[in-house]
């Protein structure tokens, strides 16, 4: 199934990607940001109704000059504080900074939110190849697109969405810059079961990984260089 979601991503499809039982146990919604289009938002909104938000790789992060939220927000007494995360104690969440193309109106938008994540991948498509880069004249920030960081050696160290969809872009040879977005369930306001998210995937003919079958690869490949 990895190989299938693999190529899926490549070419610009949704896969649904699920976690692990034993973290959020949680699926998402999860397509190449420089593919995003305004239908894709519709289809995140109202079939996922979780949080869109945009995964970038944590080279590309750092060239770009994205910091942690948690450590932006350090001074702030709300900020996050070690071991908080009642799924993952060991490390502070990936958020980065909300951010919105200068070029848009309110930004919440279906079409403003696909240019956003669209010139977000470009960013990141530019600080990877050494190109200019020129993320604080492109987006301005609070907006309306959650910018997720992958942390530094992303699944040797964090094994959260962020992580496990970056590093299918990075096996996948992609700009490594994921838009996803959680699936919840309407009737319980809990998120939607795995049964449910499969059930989903075979409905609309999407590829459903699961980040066990992500790790084996990504473990294989780095034993295999």
């Amino acid at each position: 199934m990895i190989d299938k979601a693999l190529a899926a991503l490549r070419d610009g499809k949704f896969i649904l990607l699920y976690d692990f039982d034993d973290r959020e146990g949680e699926t998402d919604f999860a397509i190449r940001s420089d593919a995003v289009t305004p239908r894709h938002i519709v289809q995140m909104r109202k079939d996922g109704g979780g949080l869109i938000c945009t995964a970038v790789h944590p080279v590309a992060a750092q060239r770009l000059g994205l910091p942690f939220a948690s450590d932006a927000l350090r001074a702030i007494a709300v900020a996050e504080r070690e071991g908080d995360i009642p799924y993952d104690r060991k490390n502070h969440s990936s958020f980065s900074l909300w951010v919105n193309h200068r070029d848009t109106f309110t930004g919440i938008t279906d079409r403003d939110r696909a240019l956003t994540v669209n010139a977000i991948a470009e960013q990141v498509k530019r600080s990877l190849n050494g190109g200019n880069v020129s993320f604080h004249e492109t987006f301005r920030t609070p907006g309306h697109m959650a910018l997720l960081r992958g942390a530094d050696g992303l699944l040797d160290v964090r094994k959260g969405q962020t992580e496990l969809s970056i590093a299918m872009a990075d096996m996948a040879e992609i700009t490594p810059s994921v838009t996803i977005c959680e699936m919840l369930d309407d009737e319980s306001g809990y998120a939607l079961s795995k049964a449910d998210a499969k059930l989903y995937a075979r409905k609309h003919g999407l590829v459903f990984v699961e980040g066990p079958e992500v790790m084996d690869r990504w473990m294989k490949g780095k034993h295999s260089a």
